[in-house]
């Protein structure tokens, strides 16, 4: 089927649904889902891993309302973004630059562009761990691994830009890669359940939202941090890692360069004002599900694992967070100069600390963050060496392998706005596209210890105090007369299209705060500069919409 078919067939269905109900629009829009995939490959990478493991070991099942919650919100504004582009027809950056202002603009690209570069040696680490540990079981071929990666996702990148059957070749291989990855964790959960392992009562409570734990522990400490030498210091650290990890879960769920990828992605597929109501069940088929699926299944393996349990961890491991407590905190500061740094020093230490008590070293131990392939280990023993390790592997590498494509794809975007009329569409798609996973290769150099930091900090810092500012940006080109005209919801929905923008945008704004705010790049308050940014950013996007619409 050519483009121009498949576009036709699009508006069949979307005139054929038209005067039928909610359910039977989505099961319409369901048979020409497109985009929506592209959103749901990029969210389910290690940020989306790494947050769902930790949440099941820092709450058991208690948070499995958090993921989704975080990613309704980010549909929420999608929807709004996805609403402007198919109204207007035109590319959001110089939407933004010429009807708000530019610094929104070109904060929104800059942002996108770092996220893309530093972002993909997460996804590269993440996929080659997967094929070596879980599929081949041994640390060899490291360099071949890394580069096989990036071939792929140079490749697909390829078909992506392709015309005619290229195109539709790169929708099935994401289609596919996403569904891959639901299939191999319900998998992991299936095993589970066959083995009588799971508190069918308590992952039900767990999608009800509980916000007692930003303030509280989990119950399962309860009696631990009775027994501790600090009772008090330790209600405070576990409430404040669970409200931290609660935010970080919101912000892996929706990232500031998936906000710049669903709009031309849209404007590719030739999608127009038509299109707008099958848009936002594409993403509600494309990204909700897979995403809701994926990190349920892997939070509901990580509590049954890890939360409330401490045999499965090396004592040495807990230190750094022992070297927390006040009593352990002044006995490293009484060291030495010359041992202060000493590490072999330090964990003697703490390790005869005369305060502590064992209720001490088992809290640290339950709250010490696993990776997957310590997931996969403790699952052996209940779903089999081929789920356990093999299937999960599986699901690992494909949501690496799936986000270093997007990644690539969304930087190859972005350079095309900025040098397309310099160099010319295609070469400026794939030196974007090319810089972007070379930055992924380069992992083993630079995604460890201080390097990491140094990478991650501003990283996270910029693109998590705009991912805010993009909300509220779209959230005033819904409301601008001047950009949408007669298209521009009035009445009830656009009362209904404001109230869920403000509690999304409300909720990102809070959780960027939280998140970030605190972060210290060395002894520079990156947080604190970040925020500063993003408030002068909020000023300067509300002034310029005033002052514009009245002009209109």
């Amino acid at each position: 089927m050519s483009n121009k078919d498949q576009y036709q067939r699009e508006l069949d269905v979307i005139e054929e649904v038209k005067d039928k109900g909610p359910l039977g629009k989505f099961l319409g829009y369901a048979k020409i889902s497109g985009p929506g995939w592209l959103q749901g490959a990029i969210t389910l990478g290690s940020g989306s891993l790494a947050g769902a493991l930790y949440l099941g070991v820092v709450s058991g099942n208690s948070l499995l309302w958090v993921q989704p919650l975080a990613m309704i919100c980010g549909i929420i504004m999608l929807s709004a973004i996805a609403y402007v582009t198919l109204s207007t027809q035109q590319r959001p950056l110089r939407l933004i630059n010429q009807h708000l202002h530019p610094l929104l603009g070109w904060s929104w690209l800059i942002a996108t562009i770092m996220a893309n570069i530093v972002w993909t040696m997460p996804q590269f680490s993440l996929g080659t761990a997967a094929i070596q540990q879980n599929l081949l079981g041994a640390e060899r071929f490291q360099w071949p691994i890394i580069f096989s990666l990036f071939g792929i996702g140079l490749y697909v990148n390829y078909l992506y830009q392709a015309e005619g059957g290229g195109a539709k070749l790169f929708d099935r291989i994401i289609k596919v890669m996403v569904g891959l990855i639901m299939l191999s964790f319900i998998a992991v959960v299936g095993s589970l359940v066959f083995s009588g392992k799971l508190d069918f009562g308590g992952i039900l409570a767990g999608f009800i939202p509980d916000l007692s734990l930003l303030s509280s522990p989990a119950s399962t400490f309860a009696e631990d941090i009775a027994a501790s030498s600090d009772p008090a210091w330790w209600t405070k650290h576990i409430s404040d890692t669970q409200k931290s990890k609660i935010f970080a879960a919101f912000g892996t769920a929706v990232g500031i360069n998936m906000t710049f990828l669903l709009p031309y992605t849209l404007l590719k597929k030739k999608w127009g004002a038509k299109h707008r109501g099958l848009s936002i069940t594409d993403l509600s088929i494309g990204l909700f599900v897979p995403f809701f699926l994926a990190t349920a299944c892997v939070v509901i393996a990580s509590a049954s694992s890890f939360h409330g349990k401490s045999a499965d961890v090396d004592p040495l491991k807990t230190y750094p967070t022992l070297a927390k407590m006040e009593s352990v905190a002044s006995l490293l500061k009484d060291l030495p100069a010359e041992t202060q740094e000493d590490l072999a020093a330090r964990n003697a230490v703490i390790a005869s600390a005369p305060d502590l008590k064992d209720a001490d070293y088992k809290l640290a131990s339950m709250l010490h963050s696993r990776d997957a392939d310590a997931l996969a280990i403790t699952l052996k023993p209940f779903t089999g060496e081929v789920i356990g390790q093999k299937v999960f592997g599986v699901g690992v590498l494909g949501m690496a392998i799936s986000t270093i494509i997007i990644l690539m794809l969304i930087n190859g975007l972005a350079f095309q706005e900025l040098f397309a009329e310099a160099m010319g569409s295609k070469p400026a798609y794939f030196l974007g596209c090319t810089i972007s996973g070379l930055s992924g290769c380069l992992f083993p150099f630079f995604w460890s210890g201080e390097s990491k930091a140094a990478l991650a900090i501003p990283t996270s810092v910029i693109g998590g105090s705009l991912i805010p500012i993009a909300y509220f940006t779209f959230f005033l080109l819904m409301n601008s007369k001047k950009v949408l005209g007669d298209k521009r919801p009035e009445g009830r929905a656009r009362l209904i299209w404001n109230s869920l923008m403000i509690f999304a945008t409300t909720v990102a704004t809070v959780g960027t705060y939280w998140a970030t705010s605190a972060k210290k790049f060395g002894n520079f308050p990156a947080g604190t500069v970040g925020m500063a940014f993003l408030l002068l950013l909020f000023i300067v996007g509300t002034l310029s919409f005033i002052a514009k619409e009245r002009k209109a």
